[in-house]
This record gives C-alpha cells, structure tokens and sequence, in this order.
C-alpha cells in the first residue's frame, strides 16, 4: 500500500505543470487522470492479489520444505542411531570372533584330552561290568533258587491252606456244625437312599461303605463307634463273581449222589443280593435257559447244571430225578407248579420221623433246561413289590427242590442181624433235639424181610432256598397288604434265628412249629442235611442295622452242633440197621 501512495504522490508532482493551463483542460485532464489511476488501482489490487496468492503459496511451500526437512533430520538421527548400534553390534561379533578363534585353537587339544580321559573310564566301567556280571550271574542263580524256594513254599502253603481247610470241614460235618458263608454285594445306586448320586460312597453319607472284606474268612463292619470283625468258612468279596460261589458249592453236589441231602440256603436283608445269588437277574427271561452257562448264572441254574453233569457220568438208567417249586407267603405253603397254587398244603410226619408234603406237585426232568423250565413258571406266581429299599423284592420264601432217586448199591439191600433196643430209647414223642419220635420208628427184634433188589430206591434231597429279605418297616415304606407280608417275613425269619438258638443251647425243645418256614426246613436245619448258609449283605451304612443282625445270625448258625449228618437209606432197608441214636428212626449212620 505504501508503494501505490508513493506512485500516487509522483504522479501529483509531476501533474503540477500541467495546472497552469486552462481550467477545463484541467478539468479534462483531471477525469482523464483519475480515471487512469483508477485503472491503476484497479490493476495494482489485481497485482496485490497475485502477490499474495503467490506469498501464500511460498509460505505453504516452505512449511512443507519445513517438514520435509525435519523428518529428513529424523531419519538422518535414526540412520546414525542404527550406525552407532550397528557398530556395537559388529565390535561385540568381533569379539565373540576373537574368543571362538581361540577356543577352537584350544578345541584339538582339549578333545585329545577328553579322548584320553573317555578310553581311562572305559576301561574302568569294563572291569566293572565284568565284575558285576559274575556277580549277577551269581544273583540270579539265587534268585532262581529263592523263587523255586517261594514256589515251594507257596504249593505247601496252598496244600496246607486246603487241608487245613478239608479237616475244618471233617470237623464241622463230625459236629453237624452249619457251614456259613458270607457274600459282599457291590455298593449300588439305589443304596444312596434319596442323596445326591454324586454323593454315593462318600464319608458321611447314607451311602458310606462300612462292611469290608478282608480275606477268605474274615469280613469287618467299621462304624464311628466299634470295629467287629465276623469269621465264616468262606467270604466272598463284591469284586467275586457268580462261579467264585458256586466253586465253593459243587463239592456238596457230589454228597448229594452218594446219599446226603443237601440245603443251600440265601439268608439277608432285602436288596442284600440273594435272589442274585440264587437265580441271577431279576428278570424272568433272563435266567439263561442254554446248554452253555452264562457268568451271570445263580445256584440254583448252577446246581441243576453240575447234578445233571454228574450224573451223565452214571450208568444211564440207574437215576432220576424230579423238581418242586414251593413258596412260604403269608406263613402258608403254595406249589407254584400245581394248577391251584392257592392250595393249603400240611406239612406231614412219617413213621420214621421224617417230613413231607404228599400234596405237593413234583415233575420229571431230565435236563438243566427242563429245571429252569419249571423254575420260571413258578417264578411267574411268586409275590414281587416295589419298596422305597428295593425295585424287585421277593415277598415269599422261595424253595426250590431236586429229588434224585438212585438205585441203591447191594450192600445197603441185605439185612443184618438186628440190635436191642437201646434202654434210654424213648417209646415216643420228640428227641433231644425236637424231632418227631413214633412207636412205628423203634426198630424192631425181628428184620423185616428185604425188598427185592430192582426195587431198593434212595431218595436224597437237594433244597435251593431263597428266604425273602427281612426289612426296616419304616425304611422300606411298605404299607396295607405289603406291610402284612413284611410281618409274616420277619416272624418267619426270627421263628428261623429262634430254632437255631434253640440248638446252639442244646435246649429240650426246638420251636419248630413256631412258623411253616422252619417246620418245612426241619429236616434240614435238624440234622438230616448238610446245610450252607450264605449270607448276603449291603455295605452301606444305611443298613447297618439289618446288616448287624445277619451277620450275628450267621454266627449262631456256626455254633449248632447237630451231630454227623446221616446217610440216607433205601425206602425197603430204611429198618434193617441197628439204631444209630435213641430216635433216629433206626437208621444206619454211614460217615
């Protein structure tokens, strides 16, 4: 602006002359003027506007040149900054160069050196391992004489175990004591009693395992309170499966063919494991009708499997053999084979003191499928109910009966000069030990004449007994009909634990007649049978109570001494025999 005020007033100077001409000249001259330096103007704002256009654009140009140049000088101060590490870089390369250049100057010789130090060691662990091979050549030769040693030992220790456990069992038959054995069922879901399943087994709980098994002989109850332990001949572990059992049973299947009746007995609480000691699974259908047998398979398949097998090996012709299926319910005894399995049975006594039902159906078999047959009809019209302890529990004594009628050898058939009557004979009414005595069974002074010999028959009894569970009413939550089962169940079962008190103590009178569940067994829990009891038990603490008694029951049924078990004779010799005891209806005692 400065610059065009300055033209501005040059201009005027130079104008100045020019005002002496005239006035309208200058007038002229005036609009002539103001109209150039109008157009001036005009041009020198238009230049202004130009300048500065271009000192705008110089100004951003620099600024840009500004920024070029400070990120060149970053970039510049970066470069030297890597340069500088760069070379520190390369210094400490050189150095690390330097001091592998030495090592491996030194690397010869020291390798030379660890060579020479290896071969000294070498050498040292050779001497060594020869040393220690004869050595071990030595060891192993004792080794071998200790493991032949230890076999020894072990055979002996096994011959020892078996005989030890042969005489224990001479010694319980010379005594007539009852063999009891005694089987841990696995811990199950339903055992958790309303808890949580992620609970089960744990400390605490309903569910706690507190029967454990220790060895072959011994099973211990462990509560909060006491530690009991409980001896049997055998105890079976929950691991143990159905053929553990039974191998322990066939050994008295043979007795069975040489003339000894034979009782099995299941006996424990509800749910405990007996019918799947027994029979095997709940299920009817499942109870494996098949030549081969199954690994879930019970006594009972079991037991009419080996009879059927054993007797293969006889000479074919000489022996038969018929089942029975009975049930105790309600304190009555109903065939499940016959066509009115409502049917009041009696219990009846023979003239020779022994007991049967005449009224009971038997059928003819003559294969395992036949008895399993027969079986599962009468599992069909057996009593099963739900409880709050158990899905399937049996509501009835179930009793399952193989008769086997065998020729009997000639020996037995011819008489022999008869015996005095024993002076403490009595002339009748009940022995020592509850059995029924009649005048018919004292023997008499002249022999009766022998039966011919084809006609000389044994009859010997093989009894599978599954006992219904004695049960908690207020933990199984019976009520109405059911909770009247359960009483008759647990009458029956203490009318049980009362008759083998009874012949612990050796007491006068033995409560047979207390309950049809005992009056039927009387044969058996009296003498004239060998008879197992295996008792099955839970391990959780909720049935600590049930499990107490059982285990207890089993121990009062160990100390019955009924003296040795008799031979049975055949139906036309049963009389040609001294007596063999005041009462024993005159047989003859074969051991």
């Amino acid at each position: 602006m400065e610059e065009i005020n300055t033209s501005a007033l040059l201009l005027l100077k130079q104008s100045s002359p020019v005002q002496a001409g005239t006035q309208s000249e200058i007038s002229l001259t005036r609009d002539e003027r103001i109209a150039s330096l109008e157009t001036e103007n005009a041009m020198l704002y238009l230049k202004l506007a130009q300048l500065r256009s271009n000192l705008q654009y110089s100004r951003e140009e620099v600024s840009g040149f500004q920024s070029q140049y400070e990120s060149e000088t970053k970039f510049r101060q970066n470069v030297i900054d890597s340069a500088l590490r760069f070379k520190q870089e390369l210094e400490s390369i050189k150095r690390k160069m330097a001091s592998l250049q030495r090592v491996a100057v030194d690397l010869p010789i020291q390798f030379q050196n660890d060579i020479k130090h290896a071969n000294t060691v070498v050498q040292r662990h050779r001497h060594m391992f020869v040393s220690q091979t004869s050595n071990l050549t030595t060891m192993q030769d004792q080794l071998s004489n200790l493991q032949e040693a230890l076999n020894d030992i072990t055979d002996r220790h096994a011959k020892e175990k078996k005989r030890r456990q042969e005489l224990h069992n001479l010694l319980m038959e010379l005594r007539g004591n009852i063999r009891v054995h005694c089987r841990v069922r696995p811990l199950m879901d339903f055992d958790r009693g309303g808890e949580d399943s992620r609970m089960l087994g744990g400390s605490g709980t309903k569910s706690e395992v507190v029967v454990h098994y220790m060895d072959d002989e011994n099973v211990c109850v462990r509560t909060t309170k006491h530690n009991k332990v409980f001896e049997y001949e055998r105890v079976y572990s929950p691991a143990e499966a159905q053929d553990s059992v039974f191998d322990e049973v066939s050994p008295m299947l043979t007795s069975l063919l040489d003339g000894y009746n034979i009782c099995i007995m299941a006996y424990g609480q509800t749910g405990s494991g007996k019918t799947h000691t027994m029979l095997g699974s709940h299920k009817n259908e499942d109870y494996h009708l098949r030549m081969e047998p199954h690994k879930d398979e019970g006594v009972i398949p079991r037991a009419a499997r080996e009879l059927f097998r054993l007797i293969s090996e006889k000479p074919d012709g000489k022996i038969s053999v018929e089942v029975s299926v009975v049930e105790i319910y309600n304190n009555d005894i109903q065939d499940l084979l016959s066509g009115d399995p409502h049917a009041k049975h009696d219990v009846i006594t023979g003239p020779d003191g022994s007991l049967s039902i005449p009224t009971l159906t038997s059928k003819k078999v003559k294969k395992i499928q036949d008895v399993m047959s027969f079986v599962q009809y009468g599992l069909r019209m057996r009593r099963e109910a739900s409880t709050m302890v158990h899905e399937h529990s049996s509501r009835s004594h179930l009793i399952v009966t193989l008769t086997v009628n065998s020729q009997a050898p000639s020996f037995l058939t011819k008489p022999s000069a008869p015996s005095p009557i024993p002076e403490n004979a009595p002339p009748g009414g009940r022995d020592r030990r509850g059995r029924s005595v009649s005048l018919m069974s004292t023997p008499s002074f002249e022999p009766p004449a022998p039966a011919p010999l084809n006609h000389a028959i044994i009859k010997t009894k093989l009894q599978l007994v599954d006992l219904a569970g004695s049960e908690c009413v207020g933990m199984s939550g019976v009520t109405g009909a059911a909770l009247r089962e359960a009483s008759h169940i647990n009458k029956s079962l203490s009318a049980l634990a009362d008759v083998l008190g009874a012949l612990a103590e050796n007491r006068p009178h033995v409560p047979y007649r207390n309950s049809r569940l005992t009056h039927f067994l009387q044969d058996s829990i009296g003498g004239n049978a060998k008879l197992l009891v295996l008792l099955c038990v839970a391990p959780a603490q909720r049935y600590i109570t049930e499990t107490t008694q059982c285990l207890g029951f089993g121990q009062r049924a160990r100390q019955v001494q009924r003296g040795p078990t008799k031979r049975r004779l055949p139906s036309s010799a049963e009389k040609v025999g001294g007596p063999d005891r005041p009462g024993s209806g005159g047989k003859v005692s074969f051991r």
